[in-house]
């Protein structure tokens, strides 16, 4: 801290306005993104009215565990939550998975045909053949309204194929796999054993990205689920928030209906906090590896 204070005392007046005008636009970006962040978290532990009459801000007003007790109490909360987790965990270990089979061999100057297949690989990337043939493929397949019509068809993503490609070529000698070969290393022994020990960073890379985007997604439920016990949390949320799915008709009482609405607007907020504690609490695990990993690519000076 003191060698920075001395650099930072000794550089130009034009380098210091730069320095505080970087901090003061990360500063305001923070804020952005954390001041929304507070609110939730402090409105899903508010009392509900105070909810309704806008008295939260920073802080609970009230605090209350009435919005968690609804969240864990709701059947349909409770089992989108493991069927997220089941398409979170699965998903991404096929997902993982297949990037390593297909990176490997595209990386290995030995297959001659490396390059030509990789363009047919980042072809799918521009072009498909649609929404509705795809869902004609799935129905095919017999995956409609199940739950690997959620990890099939999105096993491998061709962006992250290709960054873990890159990983391979530039960060691990070739030879590696001269010697390798000299010990009678088959080509499959030398990924599990030399290959995928080495590739750390680049997996738990892979590992957060997949698993961020599983627990998030919702088109290809909406797209391929009917039965709602197998729908993931994501669209249990998206009928709490946008179709806000009660019927308010059907409650005569004004006091059970501003009661039932506070709990509704409680609920939202307690189940986006819920829906968001498994990704926070993945990242600690890959934070390690994440910077050297999201580097790969990266212009090298």
């Amino acid at each position: 801290m003191k060698t920075e204070k001395k650099k930072f005392s000794k550089a130009p007046i034009g380098d210091k306005i730069f320095i505080v005008v970087i901090y003061i636009l990360l500063t305001l970006a923070m804020l952005i993104v954390l001041l929304p962040l507070i609110y939730i978290v402090s409105a899903s532990f508010s009392d509900s009215q105070a909810v309704i009459a806008n008295e939260v801000w920073l802080w609970p007003v009230r605090p209350t565990l009435r919005g968690y007790e609804a969240v864990f109490k709701n059947k349909n909360i409770m089992t989108g939550f493991s069927n997220s987790f089941f398409y979170m965990i699965v998903g991404t270990a096929v997902n993982i998975l297949m990037t390593i089979l297909c990176a490997f061999p595209l990386s290995r100057k030995e297959f001659t045909a490396r390059n030509k297949v990789a363009m047919i690989f980042i072809f799918t990337m521009y072009f498909s053949g649609g929404l509705i043939p795809s869902y004609m493929l799935v129905n095919r397949l017999g995956l409609v309204n199940t739950r690997w019509a959620l990890i099939i068809p999105s096993a491998m993503s061709t962006y992250f194929m290709i960054i873990c490609r890159t990983y391979f070529i530039n960060s691990i000698p070739d030879e590696l796999y001269e010697a390798g070969q000299i010990d009678g290393c088959t080509p499959f022994k030398y990924l599990l054993r030399v290959v995928i020990p080495l590739s750390k960073p680049i997996i738990a890379v892979l590992t957060l990205y997949y698993g961020v985007g599983k627990w998030n997604s919702y088109f290809d439920a909406m797209i391929y689920l009917k039965d709602q016990a197998l729908v993931p949390l994501q669209i249990v949320l998206r009928d709490i928030l946008i179709l806000n799915k009660i019927d308010y008709t059907m409650i005569s009482d004004a006091s059970a209906l501003a009661a039932q609405r506070g709990l509704t607007d409680l609920l939202k907020y307690s189940t986006i906090v819920v829906a968001s504690v498994p990704v926070l609490c993945i990242y600690p695990f890959v934070q390690k590896h994440f910077v050297k990993g999201v580097m790969i690519g990266a212009v090298k000076g």
